[in-house]
């Protein structure tokens, strides 16, 4: 066996044991996979993990083109290394698991930055903000957390949402579990639920297929966004920050953000409780 099959063996045997490896996220010490910029490049394409049915961040079009603020942000991050982008399509709940096994080399994903999170993946700077609302037709009253026991409570398996709900939602309420953003609007638009745990963008989704019937009924938290990596890669990680802060700078995600948003760019924090943006 050469030295080069002797690698790519060694490589891909420590790529399967990852899944085990993170059953206990602490004991990690080193990544398990690396990419780097330069390895990238070497290969010829960055394989880049996204949502494809969560309209603004990732969709794809009735032409098929992947569309949304994170496929901009995407396309942008393959120019800036000068290699083609493939995309992978992925749903709320495989997002890490694709990353940590070596599926993509890294999620442009609608990945809010938590500290659980920051366990299991790397975090970079913030490019997007978001807020976690409740989400019902106007004839439905919720004032407070403690009015959803009254009701059947719809919310995206593994998502933030589903935490915020999860943890707000008194003993007792009926929570029922979706697989992504568009089942979820689909359960509540036609009726399997009452209201369901949303973001920003949840009632102009509901209310372009029925008109001025929904609006957000509590907000729960402001996140902000980062794009991952795996764990100790390094240079990823401060390619990806590089990034950041270059289209930040020359006024490229002021331009792209409105476009997605519907809102200006926002003023993004130096840092965040427990997540660190740096590899360490």
């Amino acid at each position: 066996m050469t030295r080069s099959m002797t690698t790519l063996f060694d490589r891909r045997r420590f790529l399967v044991g990852g899944a085990v490896l993170l059953a206990s996220p602490a004991v990690i010490t080193a990544p398990v996979f690396a990419v780097t910029p330069d390895e990238i490049k070497r290969r010829g394409k960055v394989i880049i993990g996204i949502q494809g049915d969560n309209p603004p961040w990732g969709y794809v079009d009735s032409s098929g083109k992947q569309q949304g603020l994170d496929s901009d942000m995407s396309e942008l991050f393959a120019k800036e290394l000068g290699v083609p982008l493939e995309y992978v399509q992925l749903t709320i709940a495989n997002r890490i698991p694709a990353l940590t096994s070596g599926r993509v080399d890294l999620l442009f994903a609608t990945m809010a930055m938590l500290p659980e999170r920051a366990k299991a993946v790397q975090f970079s700077k913030p490019y997007a903000a978001n807020i976690i609302t409740m989400v019902a037709s106007k004839g439905v009253e919720i004032k407070t957390a403690a009015d959803l026991s009254k009701y059947v409570v719809g919310v995206a398996r593994g998502s933030v949402q589903d935490t915020e709900v999860t943890k707000n939602a008194p003993a007792g309420t009926t929570i029922r579990r979706f697989d992504g953003d568009a089942p979820t609007i689909q359960a509540l638009l036609s009726g399997q639920v009452e209201a369901v745990g949303g973001n920003i963008f949840y009632v102009p989704r509901l209310n372009e297929a029925k008109p001025d019937t929904y609006e957000n009924k509590l907000e729960f938290t402001k996140l902000y966004n980062g794009a991952c990596t795996r764990l100790g890669e390094r240079e990823i990680n401060a390619s990806l920050n590089s990034f950041i802060d270059k289209i930040r700078a020359n006024g490229e995600l002021a331009r792209i953000y409105p476009k997605w948003m519907s809102n200006p760019l926002p003023a993004f924090p130096d840092s965040l409780p427990d997540i660190p943006f740096v590899a360490s």
